[in-house]
């Protein structure tokens, strides 16, 4: 296992009826700023709910976050931030609004001439804004780690960055909240939590059994508990277990001390903002075909998530890898996620521009071991397709 620090101020409130803590970890006479996204919250009652918890605090309203925030809308609030004075950001919301008000927080305080620079020069962060979540569609495990993913529509760039100070000071994590959710939502939330865990566990063996044991348990729970989601919506348990899952794929604690690869989620930006797939879908495109390139160099760890988590016997290790990377697409599919880029309507002659973002971006050395050029790359989308 290699050295690590692990560090994670967030509070989590989990469970019914938590949101009246809200009161409580908000400081006195905040000035409020309260984003959201689109109106479902005024539909299933949780935008009343909140109303009635900011009683007392000075509070203003920004809503029309986008599945994939862009950096134009964000900077709108961030001059209302500005204008007001705002000391507090609250986001309710998924992934899309959390990450959204992550990047207000560092904006809001930035002296230079383009915020944008924070991601693209990988700038320091001198002052920032605190903020809490309302977790309202669970996926992406903002709501307790210290990342935020931007798109610039402007130029279809799609970039993620971290700062230690963009952890939320508390979340709230009420599984009620996600009953009302669409099923392609929730379908959305298991595969990217699903992926997210894969890009920290599916590398090579640094003897890190606790880490290993703990990302199978959440894939395990995911592939038990996702169809259940999707069959009935109410049951609490179930989107209990689907909720916390999601929020321990992405809080850091699986990958510690461990190798990380991230080469899916590289690629898959790029194709989120070239071609408007939701994150989850270009995952899940993705995600097979980085497992088949990369089949030798992670050998030892496909054989052990074959085995371990979707219990293929067979002695040959050529046999298990192919049914675990078959078996890996089946999940997605049977999420009705699509698991191929012609399904979208992409074709071998548009790989080249995905390609180019890539070099664009910096990205010609990803995955753990540095293995994946541009080239590399080209052939990973090929088998996609």
């Amino acid at each position: 296992m290699k050295n690590f620090t692990y560090f994670n101020p967030t509070k989590i409130f989990f469970g019914r009826g938590q949101i009246e803590n809200i009161k409580k970890e908000i400081p006195p006479s905040s000035n409020v700023l309260f984003v959201y996204g689109g109106g479902s919250i005024k539909k299933n009652g949780l935008y009343d709910q909140v109303v009635s918890e900011l009683k007392g605090f000075n509070f203003y309203e920004f809503s029309g976050i986008e599945p994939n925030p862009t950096y134009e809308y964000t900077m709108k609030a961030v001059e209302l931030i500005r204008i007001k004075n705002i000391d507090f950001l609250l986001a309710v919301g998924g992934g899309s609004v959390i990450d959204a008000t992550k990047f207000m927080s560092v904006a809001a305080g930035y002296k230079g001439e383009d915020p944008w620079d924070i991601i693209i020069k990988k700038l320091p962060v001198e002052k920032t804004i605190p903020l809490g979540t309302i977790l309202t569609l669970p996926a992406t495990g903002s709501e307790m780690n210290s990342a935020s993913v931007i798109t610039r529509s402007s130029t279809n760039d799609k970039l993620g960055f971290v700062r230690a100070q963009m952890y939320p000071q508390f979340s709230i994590l009420d599984p009620t909240f996600t009953m009302s959710l669409p099923s392609k939502y929730i379908a959305n939330g298991v595969a990217d939590a699903f992926t997210h865990v894969m890009e920290q566990y599916l590398t090579y063996p640094v003897n890190s059994p606790i880490q290993d044991r703990f990302a199978e348990g959440i894939l395990l729970t995911l592939i038990e508990e996702g169809p259940k989601a999707l069959s009935n919506s109410q049951d609490y348990d179930v989107r209990a277990n689907i909720m916390w899952s999601t929020t321990t794929a992405l809080n850091g604690w699986i990958g510690l001390g461990v190798p990380q690869d991230w080469s899916t989620h590289m690629i898959g930006h790029e194709l989120t903002a070239l071609f408007d797939l939701d994150h989850a879908e270009s995952l899940a495109v993705i995600l097979p075909s980085v497992m088949n390139w990369n089949r030798k160099l992670k050998s030892e760890k496909l054989i052990q998530f074959g085995r371990r988590v979707w219990g293929i016997k067979e002695n040959s290790n050529d046999l298990v890898i192919d049914t675990a990377i078959q078996k890996t697409q089946e999940f997605f599919s049977s999420l009705g996620l699509k698991t191929r880029l012609k399904e979208y309507g992409i074709t071998n002659e548009d790989l080249a521009q995905v390609v180019e973002k890539l070099k664009e971006h910096g990205m010609i050395a990803l995955g753990e071991h540095r293995n994946i050029d541009l080239e590399a790359s080209q052939k990973i989308l090929q088998y996609a397709l």
